[in-house]
């Protein structure tokens, strides 16, 4: 079995996890899907529970990371503002940042694994 190293950056704001990888992937889900809604099916959660954890992040930043628009005829949705892309593309950069710098001792420990 192959061993796999996944790094887990979360940035606390007190005992709340302001920025992590379950927001960054909602907010990619977001992105992706073009609503809330959408994008808790994709990931596999209520659409209360994606709402509940936007609504944190967005409490936790100087400036919202979706905008959201109301239904009609043409449909409501959720699109990333320019502080949720950029939110997104700095936490992946430092998630490679991280994996890059450490390639080596990572080489190490998981060299010390049985096959």
């Amino acid at each position: 079995m192959k061993a796999k190293v996944q790094f887990r950056l979360r940035i606390y704001r007190g005992k709340t996890i302001a920025v992590g990888p379950g927001k960054i992937a909602l907010l990619e889900a977001v992105a992706e899907t073009g609503s809330i809604a959408g994008a808790a099916r994709r990931m596999g959660m209520s659409y209360r529970r994606a709402w509940m954890l936007l609504e944190e992040l967005s409490g936790a930043l100087r400036s919202p990371a979706i905008e959201t628009t109301l239904g009609g005829a043409h449909g409501g949705g959720t699109r990333l503002t320019p502080v949720g892309a950029l939110l997104i593309r700095r936490y992946r950069d430092v998630e490679a940042t991280a994996s890059r710098a450490a390639a080596q001792d990572l080489a190490a420990l998981t060299g010390m694994l049985s096959p």
